[in-house]
């Protein structure tokens, strides 16, 4: 699988990462050897970037992934790490908290990661992102967390996720050194960002950005969703001139053939679909090819 930096002096990264956000999700969760399985599918497949959050499985999943991590230690340094920190809810460890606040300012951020770090059972993070803009914090508060892990060294790289090419700007405005990254929803159910100048940030800045729920959050598989139809009817159409691809497959191909280079996060935690998504990985959307796709799953002709 292709390997990229997302900018210039950043590690490098696997063009997909292993999201993690579903591994406890409805009361049900991998135990440790599972989810250890599942880190070597991973490997096999070439995936080595993993991606993960504070806040993800109600603040378990970082944890749950130091547990599998100890059955193996040696695989810590075979992926790269990322987690996300920002989003504070109520849940069973802090009872006291009565609505859900985002909270980017420098003391909780460094706090935050520290704790990722302990839980994951790493020295340092390969990429440390704000998970969301905080719109009670001032952009030089965050930047001076965001500052402070990079000095420390605890984090390699920093970047955000969810901004808005204004707030990008206005955080970078206080940066030692540049963000490399914004994670966004793209996918070719949520073209959003090739339109609001979130992908033309990227393009001057020189940077790739982070794509979650590449299939629409699931959307692809739905029966009762008109443009998963029509984007499954058009991959049914091309599949053979790629190889028999899938329809995930070449949901997976849209967003890497966009020119901007996104990583894109997978989200199931099922070895066999991450196997068979992964394979898309290779493939090379033609211009005609990767604007019919657009336009099935947009439900409208390009003007």
């Amino acid at each position: 699988m292709q390997r990229f930096r997302l900018a210039p002096g950043s590690p490098e990264f696997s063009a997909i990462a292993f999201g993690t956000w579903r591994l406890i999700r409805h009361g049900t969760e991998a135990s440790a050897s599972d989810l250890l399985s599942l880190l070597h599918t991973c490997l096999d497949a070439g995936i080595t970037t993993i991606d993960t959050a504070e806040i993800y499985g109600t603040y378990r999943v970082e944890e749950r992934i130091g547990d599998a991590l100890q059955l193996d230690p040696s695989l810590r340094t075979r992926f790269e790490f990322i987690t996300k920190a920002g989003i504070y809810a109520p849940c069973e460890f802090h009872p006291e908290r009565r609505t859900s606040f985002y909270n980017t300012s420098a003391s909780r951020l460094v706090r935050s990661a520290e704790k990722s770090l302990r839980f994951l059972g790493l020295e340092t993070l390969d990429l440390f992102l704000v998970h969301r803009p905080d719109w009670f914090t001032h952009p030089e508060d965050t930047a001076a967390g965001l500052n402070q892990l990079l000095q420390s060294g605890k984090a390699r790289s920093v970047g955000v996720s969810n901004y808005t090419p204004s707030q990008f700007d206005a955080l970078s405005r206080f940066m030692d050194q540049p963000l490399v990254t914004n994670q966004i929803e793209f996918s070719p159910f949520h073209c959003d960002p090739i339109f609001d100048g979130s992908l033309d940030q990227c393009f001057a800045r020189g940077i790739r950005p982070m794509a979650w729920s590449p299939t629409g959050g699931g959307r692809l598989f739905r029966e009762d969703d008109e443009a998963a139809r029509r984007f499954r009817h058009t991959a049914a159409s091309l599949s053979a001139k790629y190889g028999g691809a899938t329809d995930d497959q070449l949901c997976c191909a849209w967003i890497l053939s966009h020119p901007s280079s996104p990583q894109v996060i997978s989200g199931t935690t099922r070895a066999d679909r991450l196997a068979q998504f992964a394979r898309g990985a290779s493939m090379t959307l033609e211009r005609e090819d990767w604007y019919a796709l657009t336009e099935a799953a947009r439900g409208s002709r390009i003007p």
